[in-house]
């Protein structure tokens, strides 16, 4: 298990398809520990190797929740296993299951013999809701292609915020207005007409309105990759003066 403690750990940065399938990056979601508190979020495939491959390593049964933000195979392609993980291969009832609710129906990507094995499953929907000591909201439902919701953390003097996949649309800016730390889904190079995932001019100028402290760019398609995110990244701070991260895979971060 990593050594520090109140960390955020990008067990993968892949995002779209062809990136997530030829694995240029890491399909493997986002680790967030708070007070020993563990939140796995998004396991997309290969999330439970890439625990397991981490150093230190990241025991998945040590799991207190894992929230799903979207049925995507890029999102949800390890849910399975990484509950099966975090139960114990289903012989210790326990942890917190958060998804939409079209992640669970007859289209959906969870096991029905799994359902029973977790200790609470809850559906995502703008509201409150609370892992042990550490409360989070779902405060926007996104615009996208299926049910999707971004999180916001409440962590001590903190609000750590994830952008899950979404067009760009004026009730982002109000719903994560409060973030200190802003992580964005940053798709697209350019705009893509038809596709509801934000360009980097779009993530641009939510950063500049919601104005957090740090942010940190993930999941990222082929027209990123090929313009460099190292060289994206100093541009953006020598021409635009935002303080911008893009991540890298395995990339763990001290927050508070």
């Amino acid at each position: 298990m990593e050594s520090n403690k109140d960390f955020i750990k990008f067990l993968g940065t892949a995002g779209a398809r062809f990136v997530m399938i030829k694995q240029l990056r890491y399909s493997a979601g986002i680790w967030l520990n708070y007070k020993s508190v563990n939140f796995l979020i998004d396991p997309g495939p290969g999330c439970l190797l890439r625990c397991r491959n981490s150093r230190p390593k990241l025991d998945p049964g040590r799991l207190d929740a894992i929230i799903l933000t979207h049925k995507h195979l890029d999102h949800s392609g390890d849910i399975n296993v990484m509950i099966e993980a975090m139960t114990h291969g289903g012989h210790k009832k326990k942890g917190h299951l958060f998804l939409p609710s079209d992640a669970l129906g007859a289209e959906g990507v969870v096991f029905s013999y799994l359902k029973d094995k977790v200790g609470k499953i809850e559906l995502l929907k703008e509201k409150s809701f609370r892992v042990k000591d550490i409360k989070f909201v779902a405060p926007v439902k996104n615009q996208h292609s299926v049910e999707t919701y971004g999180v916001k953390f409440y962590l001590g003097e903190e609000v750590v915020s994830y952008v899950s996949d979404t067009k760009k649309f004026d009730r982002l800016i109000e719903a994560y207005s409060d973030s200190t730390f802003l992580i964005l889904n940053v798709v697209f190079y350019q705009e893509r007409q038809g596709y509801q995932h934000l360009c980097l001019d779009d993530a641009l100028e939510l950063v500049e309105k919601i104005g957090p402290k740090k942010t940190i760019f993930t999941h990222f398609g082929m027209g990123i990759l090929k313009e460099k995110p190292r060289f994206l990244e100093e541009k953006i701070r020598r021409e635009r003066k935002l303080d911008i991260k893009f991540a890298y895979d395995g990339m763990s971060l001290d927050f508070f």
